[in-house]
């Protein structure tokens, strides 16, 4: 913008004279400057002597430069706006003669050139302080870390589904960058061992994680271990953010007033460490309590500020989803891994001249549990049936079909039908139920007196057969039908010689299947199991877990049984 005008006798703009400058700008609250074509001032308002920290006396007359010699080099573009008259916009720092605490300060100015027949005979500036400029920018640049700690959450926290490496993710991540100490507890798991009722008014918590910076990880493991339980009386914190769930800032100063022995002696010990301020925030998930996630900081680290708790409780929002998916995964683990156990529980033995061995091995935690499972039912004239199963899929739902196939079976197992119309059967009785979680089977009945085993396999790997002495084991290929569940049919019965003292040895894929190699490797792997003749099947066991068990990514369920070895036997005869 171009301001123009009539001439005075000092060559400056005629509006511009000592009283109608005065009467525009002596009361305006921008600091205003008039300056000649040479820079010199000609006229300051009141708002420029208190920002400058000089009279106007001791600014007309003189140059820009000999007033604010700090601000020398504004000169230039106050040339540049004389020169090409375009107006100029900067913001200018440094220091003026006037008394400040900050060592810069920081103003927002602009330059307008002032023209005479075109010509530019001065200029006029206006010049706003920013005050908090450098507060400001230090705001900003926080406000920057907090984006993108929040943002690098994202990949560092809930990288698994396990709820404690989830709580120690979320520990590490805040220390050092947010805050000392952080430490991670949630209410106890639904499932499992039960945890004894705590004193009324105080909140039993499991210390999920804890971590400090430096020498604090260790001086702050007094507080609880992770794995222990901790109590909360009701004054605390961590009550408090409980029950109103809403952060709570807790200061330490003056922390014996009004507060618990159990509360003061926990604080108490953080400022002997040197911790002076707590920020506890709730974890929750689809508007239930998992616990809290506590924050503290040193002396000499700033106060935890109102953005300190926004970012706080938006990382908490964030983690509690993923201890949400965590817990819920925990808790539909432990109710398959417990229905699992229990219905994999060691079968009674048939008879007592037949041994049996069972062993049932999960995969990682990491991995959801499978629908292994194993079974022997005596059946009439000393023989007895042994099932090795696997139902299709992880979980909760797998561990439920496993025990419908296994009550099946045992109602077929009592027609005394041989291995392929119960397999025909429960194919049939399966689909008809509506169940729809397929199965492998592999069935075998065991003659003891007639020496054979008659074997039958849906969808299942072959039976082992290790003979006594120096035999060796056989992989015997029996013919395989469908999966049950399918409605295919199709099975049919083999028959393997199978004398006193040979061991017969059912296992489900968990055991052999490996990433990158053909399954049918895996399984003649298994002709070079041995056993002594006398040998204990447990130790036969513990044999085929240790050479092939290791790097199993699934569950896997084993099951050895061999006739006991003595003098031939006569099958009874049904009396007359």
């Amino acid at each position: 913008m171009l301001l123009q005008a009539e001439t005075c006798e000092d060559g400056m703009p005629s509006f511009f004279d000592p009283k109608t400058v005065a009467a525009l700008f002596d009361g305006n609250p921008a600091a205003v400057a008039v300056l000649d074509h040479d820079l010199r001032y000609t006229y300051v308002n009141p708002a420029l002597e208190r920002l400058n920290g000089l009279a106007a006396a001791s600014h007309i007359g003189r140059t820009f430069a000999q007033v604010l010699p700090d601000l020398h080099g504004q000169a230039a573009a106050l040339h540049d706006v004389l020169a090409d008259g375009k107006p100029r916009e900067e913001t200018i720092h440094g220091q003026t003669w006037a008394a400040a605490e900050a060592e810069q300060r920081f103003w927002r100015a602009t330059y307008h050139r002032l023209d005479v027949d075109g010509e530019g005979c001065g200029l006029m500036a206006i010049v706003v302080e920013i005050t908090d400029i450098a507060r400001q920018r230090e705001e900003l640049e926080q406000a920057r870390g907090h984006v993108a700690l929040l943002s690098t959450a994202a990949v560092r926290i809930g990288t698994t589904l396990d709820m404690d490496t989830t709580c120690q993710e979320l520990a590490d991540f805040v220390v050092p960058a947010f805050a000392d100490v952080a430490a991670v507890d949630v209410f106890p798991p639904e499932v499992g061992h039960s945890v004894r009722r705590p004193a009324p008014g105080v909140v039993r918590l499991r210390r999920a994680a804890l971590r400090g910076d430096g020498e604090l990880d260790e001086q702050v493991q007094r507080f609880g271990h992770p794995g222990e339980y901790v109590d909360f009386a009701a004054d605390s914190a961590v009550t408090r953010c409980l029950a109103e769930n809403e952060a709570v800032l807790d200061d330490w100063e003056d922390h014996e007033r009004g507060r618990s022995v159990r509360t003061s002696g926990r604080i108490a010990a953080s400022r002997a460490l040197g911790l002076r301020q707590a920020l506890v925030v709730p974890l929750t998930a689809r508007s239930r309590p998992l616990g809290t996630l506590s924050l503290a900081r040193a002396e000499g680290a700033p106060a935890f500020s109102d953005q300190d708790v926004a970012v706080a409780r938006e990382l908490a929002v964030r983690a509690g989803v993923d201890l949400d998916h965590a817990r819920r995964y925990d808790h539909e683990h432990s109710i398959a891994r417990e229905l699992q156990r229990s219905l994999l529980s060691e079968p009674r033995g048939p008879h007592p001249h037949v041994e049996i061995a069972t062993r049932y091995l999960p995969a990682d935690r990491g991995v959801l549990v499978g629908g292994d499972w194993f079974d022997v039912v005596p059946l009439p004239d000393g023989r007895h049936l042994k099932a090795m199963g696997d139902v299709m899929g992880h979980g909760v739902e797998a561990a439920v079909a496993m025990s419908q196939y296994r009550s099946l079976l045992r109602l077929l197992a009592g027609e005394d039908l041989p291995p392929h119309r119960i397999l025909e059967q429960l194919d049939t009785m399966v689909e008809r139920s509506g169940l729809d979680r397929a199965a492998t089977c592999l069935l075998a009945v065991v003659d003891r007196f007639g020496g054979v085993c008659e074997v039958a396999s849906a969808g299942h790997l072959p039976p082992v057969f290790i003979d006594p002495g120096d035999a060796g084991a056989r992989v015997v290929p029996v013919p395989v039908g469908p999966p049950l569940g399918t409605g295919f049919g199709g099975y049919r019965t083999a028959s393997v010689p199978c004398g006193p003292g040979t061991v017969l040895f059912m296992y489900t894929d968990g055991l052999v299947e490996r990433r990158g190699e053909d399954i049918d490797v895996s399984v003649r792997r298994l002709a070079s199991l041995t056993l002594p003749r006398g040998g204990h099947l447990e130790d036969l066991l513990d044999q085929v877990l240790d050479r092939f068990g290791e790097d199993a990514e699934d569950d896997i369920a084993v099951l050895a049984s061999r006739i006991r070895e003595g003098p031939p036997v006569l099958r009874p005869t049904p009396a007359e």
